[in-house]
């Protein structure tokens, strides 16, 4: 199939950077024929990540397998604070961490690093410990807090909760890659958004250090109703932006 060939299908099926995309599958392509039924995939609205098997996310090549939540690229500024938060040595934990993304961050990026992820969901496990655990880190399954280790408490300084945010009347509202190929636990927040983020909260004084920091991702338009959510169970807390990535980030920590 010439490169031509490749762009115009996927140009004709929606995909506004069709030439990037041509690349990146010929790259992963092993031959003619993969590279034929890697293009129907994407053409038939596969998230790209899912057809190639890995998305970009701060620098690294993050595994990905079908039915993960993709990391997207504003969740690169909670990570940038989350480092710039981060001490050598730091315990660090990546809370509804999917394909592990951000402990794969943590740990390449801060020297010494203690770092432990964990889902609810089994596939994003399988995937998180693919990139978590080469790199030093921990993955356990289970709901939240429940699966880490008991000597955990008290002891977490940066606590990265990447915790779904979309209102349940919103999910449908999302592009068909996400609502069609991501699971819906990773992404539907409850009635206003903020339902796990409560139940984080709720739970972060106990596992947080003295001074130690919970960083989540929220929207705009919930940014007051999630700094209440972490204010009413004793943590401190401040809104970050990035205007170009569209991100809203809250930093709460625990008081020291």
């Amino acid at each position: 199939m010439s490169d031509l060939g490749v762009v115009e299908r996927l140009r004709a099926a929606g995909c506004v950077f069709a030439e990037e995309e041509a690349e990146l599958l010929r790259a992963a392509a092993a031959g003619p024929a993969e590279l034929d039924a890697m293009v129907e995939r994407r053409a038939g609205g596969l998230p790209l990540e899912h057809v190639v098997g890995w998305a970009g996310f701060a620098g690294l090549r993050i595994e990905l397998d079908g039915g993960v939540f993709v990391p997207r690229r504003r969740t690169e500024f909670l990570m940038e604070l989350a480092v710039g938060l981060a001490r050598p040595g730091a315990v660090c934990v990546d809370l509804c961490c999917g394909s592990g993304a951000a402990g794969a961050v943590l740990l390449a990026s801060v020297a010494g690093a203690e770092v432990h992820a964990a889902d609810i969901d089994p596939a994003a496990v399988r995937c998180a410990r693919r990139n978590v655990e080469p790199r030093g880190g921990r993955v356990y399954e289970g709901d939240l807090f429940d699966p880490l280790p008991t000597a955990l408490r008290g002891r977490i300084e940066v606590l990265v909760a990447n915790v779904p945010y979309v209102p349940s009347a919103d999910v449908a509202l999302l592009p068909a890659e996400a609502r069609e190929h991501e699971p819906l636990i990773a992404l539907d927040g409850g009635p206003d958004g903020l339902d796990v983020l409560r139940r984080v909260a709720a739970g972060a004084g106990r596992w947080l250090a003295p001074g130690g920091h919970l960083l989540f991702e929220t929207s705009e338009r919930q940014t007051d109703a999630a700094v209440a959510a972490v204010t009413a169970h004793g943590l401190t807390a401040r809104v970050h932006t990035d205007e170009d990535r569209w991100a809203t980030v809250v930093v709460a920590t625990r008081t020291a």
